[in-house]
């Protein structure tokens, strides 16, 4: 009799630790670095906050239908609240690594990145090397700042 309590008793902790971790995944949102994702609200949101803004970023594009998007690796949490300061949404936000033909190169101390898709080009990643990373970031600024001068001339 014992044994079958004491069986009965290590289930009954395992079905709940899973249903914790069910709860948990749920009450979670996963975002890949540089990508976006819609959340809508069931109820209009007032205030948005985000617990670490230098992970991610919450734009409200109307009251019931914010836009995440993941800016550096990590976790941190995201609080949507009502007109009558009551919580409409309470998530954990997780900014993970994108996986579409990313590859890195590590040549000694010096690491780059790369997007192969389907050809190997350079891109900016968290963890680059600095002085490479600056001079990329320099190209992009000055394309673009071209692009928008030509914009303009239309």
């Amino acid at each position: 009799m014992k044994r079958y309590a004491a069986i009965t008793a290590a289930a009954t902790v395992l079905v709940l630790s899973v249903a914790d971790e069910a709860s948990a995944i749920e009450d979670s949102l996963f975002v890949e670095m540089n990508r976006a994702k819609v959340i809508r609200l069931d109820q209009p949101a007032a205030t948005v906050i985000l617990g670490n803004p230098a992970i991610a970023d919450a734009l409200v594009q109307n009251r019931t239908m914010l836009v995440i998007t993941g800016k550096s690796y990590g976790s941190t949490n995201l609080i949507v609240l009502d007109p009558a300061g009551e919580t409409v949404e309470e998530l954990t936000l997780n900014v993970t690594a994108v996986n579409d033909g990313s590859v890195t190169m590590q040549k000694g101390t010096t690491r780059l990145s790369f997007s192969c898709t389907p050809v190997c080009e350079r891109t900016l990643a968290v963890g680059d090397s600095k002085d490479p990373f600056s001079e990329l970031d320099s190209q992009i600024q000055s394309s673009l700042g071209l692009a928008q001068g030509q914009a303009g001339l239309r």
